[in-house]
C-alpha cells in the first residue's frame, strides 16, 4: 500500500469516526431535511449548547456540514447530502443482519 493510499484510508476513517455517535447520526438525519440552528438541536437531543456545538464541530471538521453565523445564532447544513445514501446502506445491512438472525432462530 502506498503512502497516498494510506492517507486516503486515514481520511475516510476520520469521516467514519465523525459518524460514530448516535447524536451526530441524528444531526445528519435532521440536516438532510434542511438547515438547523444549534438551538433547535439543543432542544431535540436534550443537551446543552456546548455539547451540541462540539458534536457539530466534529461533523464540520470531517467535512460533512457547513455553518453560517447569523447574528447570535449559527446555522448548519449538510455539505454532502449523499451521506444519506450511506445511511440507507447501513439500514440495508441492519435488515440483512436481522433476517439472517431470524433464520438462525427458526
Amino acid at each position: 500500500m502506498t503512502s497516498k493510499d494510506q492517507a486516503l484510508l486515514h481520511a475516510k476513517a476520520q469521516v467514519f469516526k465523525a459518524l460514530g455517535h448516535p447524536t451526530r447520526l441524528f444531526m445528519i438525519q435532521e440536516l438532510s431535511k434542511g438547515e438547523r440552528c444549534v438551538c433547535s438541536f439543543a432542544e431535540q437531543v436534550g443537551a446543552d449548547f456546548s455539547t451540541v456545538s462540539k458534536h457539530l464541530t466534529v461533523l464540520k471538521h470531517a467535512g460533512l456540514v457547513d455553518d453560517e453565523k447569523r447574528g447570535q445564532q449559527v446555522f448548519y447544513r449538510l455539505r454532502v447530502p449523499c451521506v444519506m445514501q450511506f445511511m440507507n446502506c447501513i439500514e440495508a445491512v441492519l435488515k440483512s443482519n436481522a433476517a439472517a438472525s431470524a433464520q438462525l432462530l427458526r
